[in-house]
């Protein structure tokens, strides 16, 4: 889902191209299927780690759609690869999904509740999409509303979105989903002519970042 199509709806999800066609394994091109960023971003990784980073919005149908290819490849990376999420914010309303997520994962329920946050906004069709809605959301999920509310407010979740913002920009994102590798590389679904396929042209990258550290 591009930035400039954020304001339209009805999207097509078919548009994510998940199953991956015979030429789906062809070497990725650098400037093609990918792109090198002229500055490095930063990365969180431990030291020995690669990053590799999923710029997503809840309320984007693609994101929802290809959330169940990208859980199973996630589960496959070797112990090398740090993986992480980003929420993006291309405009003031996102950020209160953004804040979502990482009350989430402070609060130790992403894996409770992530997928369920994608439910809630495409099969529900409930509107997150302020501070209200999303900690009212939050309630009736079973999680402390005050809890919920002070971790939703806090300093480091507002520190959080700050950075994740900052990188989505170091990034120069187009659009979601996307992935980052490393801080130096950047494919999507419409470089790599699929989500599926962007998965692959991710794994190829990695193959080359061990090269450089052997």
């Amino acid at each position: 889902m591009k930035r400039r199509e954020f304001s339209k709806a009805g999207l097509a999800v078919s548009a994510l191209g998940l199953s991956q066609a015979p030429a789906a394994w062809a070497q990725a091109k650098a400037g093609t299927d990918y792109l090198v960023l002229d500055k490095p971003a930063g990365t969180e990784a431990p030291p020995g780690k690669i990053e590799v980073v999923e710029f997503f919005w809840y309320a984007c149908p693609h994101c929802n759609a290809f959330e169940p290819t990208l859980e199973a490849w996630v589960k496959q990376l070797p112990k090398d690869v740090a993986f992480r999420r980003a929420p993006v914010a291309f405009r003031n309303d996102f950020v209160p999904l953004q804040k979502l997520y990482y009350t989430l994962e402070a609060l130790g329920k992403v894996d409770e509740l992530h997928r369920k946050a994608f439910y809630a906004i495409h099969v529900d069709k409930q509107r997150l999409n302020s501070d209200d809605t999303v900690i009212a959301w939050a309630a009736t999920q079973g999680l402390d509303k005050a809890k919920f509310t002070e971790t939703y407010n806090s300093f480091n979740v507002a520190t959080k979105v700050r950075k994740a913002t900052q990188l989505q920009d170091a990034y120069k994102l187009a659009g979601v989903p996307a992935m980052g590798i490393n801080g130096r590389f950047y494919t999507d679904g419409t470089l790599a002519q699929s989500m599926g396929r962007a998965l692959t042209v991710t794994d190829q990258l990695l193959g080359e970042l061990r090269k450089t550290k052997s």
